[in-house]
């Protein structure tokens, strides 16, 4: 009788998978020659890339760093094709800083570096939440840091907060919810227009505490001034959006209206436009003698601007949330802001986070704008020391810096962007 096994006694050694289908060679088959079509697209691609970089790259690698002028970047490079990177180790500095003096280089340093530890809890949940005293103390301490002036400018500008927040407290169980908002806005105003700057006087000349050289808004520029205008609109034009966007959905004519026309008017103008009203025409609204710095029109300006189109955004997150939502929140006895607070807002923001990174990076870039105004941004800076004559027809090099220090902020913010979708889990499963 013949012994037929139908299962099998011992098992097969496990084997190492095929070495084609595994490491780089495995990731090469399937992501460049998975298919006929694939493969030729493949070798196309690869060789359009070696082309452009076998021209580019003897450009890139020019030996011209110690360079003092055009002139002396061709005779290095003795008729051929090369950067003339002398322009870039001279007026770096300059490209970063603009004109502000050298010895307050340090404020500037310190400013943005306080600057990564104020945002820092705010972007990243996981550090402690007491670093947000100082993410709330940041906005008054940076301008400080950087135009100078008296300490108590900045403590003048956090009280008319603290103003604004007691006179909200003490008018709603009297006057009702909205007297205490108006409140709310109208007391910090006059406080800021009218009393901060004699209060100020007179107490830095009873208590000079800390006083910091003076620095003027003309010799702000280069990548310090985007920056400080950037950061500023990003951080003001968020929740002046949401504002609006709540007042675009609301169902008092008034609000609704005054909201529709604000964004669709900033949204039919360009920038530009601002821009210009900001630097000519705003100082013909204002009272005689009034002395309001050029940068701040233009921070205002950019901000309006980007909580316009951030409005947009917000408002595109608030109408792709279901009725349901809305529901649970009445059905749990929640009033507006409560709902807005706990329930809706924390879904549309997470639903709007790929178009909010997207208006920030767009208002990060339209900061070149200021240079048609007259203030030095790099691409304004870019202009001035091509005037110089020893770099009279430097181009390249000098928007290529320029164009690489944009690309590091927008790649960052991009990044931190699909790091929080991803955190969130924004994707349908």
């Amino acid at each position: 009788m013949v012994d037929i096994h139908f299962v099998r006694k011992s098992m097969i050694e496990e084997q190492e998978p095929p070495v084609a289908t595994t490491g780089v060679a495995g990731w090469i088959r399937e992501n460049l020659f998975s298919s006929p079509l694939n493969a030729v697209l493949s070798i196309l691609s690869l060789a359009f890339i070696f082309y452009v970089l076998s021209a580019l790259l003897p450009w890139i690698i020019s030996p011209t760093w110690a360079a003092t002028s055009l002139g002396e970047c061709r005779e290095i490079l003795a008729g051929h094709e090369g950067a003339c990177w002398g322009v870039i180790r001279e007026r770096w500095l300059q490209l970063l800083f603009g004109f502000y003096p050298r010895e307050l280089y340090w404020r500037v340093v310190l400013d943005f570096a306080l600057l990564i530890v104020a945002v820092a809890p705010v972007l990243f949940t996981g550090l402690p939440r007491k670093m947000l005293v100082f993410s709330a103390i940041y906005p008054f301490l940076m301008p400080w840091l950087l135009w100078g002036g008296s300490v108590w400018n900045p403590i003048a500008a956090a009280l008319g907060f603290v103003l604004g927040y007691y006179a909200h407290k003490l008018a709603k169980p009297t006057l009702g919810s909205l007297a205490a908002v108006i409140l709310a806005f109208v007391i910090p105003i006059i406080w800021w227009a009218f009393l901060s700057g004699p209060v100020v006087d007179a107490l830095a000349s009873v208590l000079p505490l800390i006083t910091l050289e003076g620095v003027e808004s003309r010799n702000f520029g280069g990548f310090m001034l985007s920056i400080t205008i950037g950061v500023v609109a990003i951080a003001i034009s968020l929740p002046i959006g949401i504002v609006l966007a709540l007042g675009r959905q609301s169902n008092l004519f008034i609000v609704r209206s005054l909201s529709v026309g604000f964004i669709e008017f900033i949204r039919g103008v360009p920038l530009i436009t601002l821009l210009f009203v900001a630097s000519t025409l705003l100082n013909i609204f204002m009272p005689p003698g009034t002395d309001f710095d050029i940068i701040l029109r233009v921070i205002i300006m950019v901000t309006l601007f980007a909580s316009a189109y951030m409005a947009e955004v917000v408002r595109g997150g608030l109408a792709a949330l279901p009725k349901g939502q809305y529901e649970a929140a009445d059905a749990l006895g929640l009033d507006f802001w409560m709902a807005q607070r706990l329930i809706i807002m924390p879904q549309a923001l997470k639903i709007s986070i790929p178009g909010i990174v997207s208006t920030f990076i767009g208002v990060f870039k339209d900061t070149t704008l200021v240079s048609i105004i007259g203030l030095l941004d790099p691409i304004g800076l870019s202009t001035s020391i091509r005037a110089d004559q020893a770099w009279n027809g430097v181009v390249w090099e000098l928007y290529g810096f320029i164009a690489l220090m944009f690309f590091i902020f927008c790649f960052s913010m991009s990044r931190y962007s699909m790091f929080l979708e991803r955190k969130l889990q924004t994707g349908h499963r």
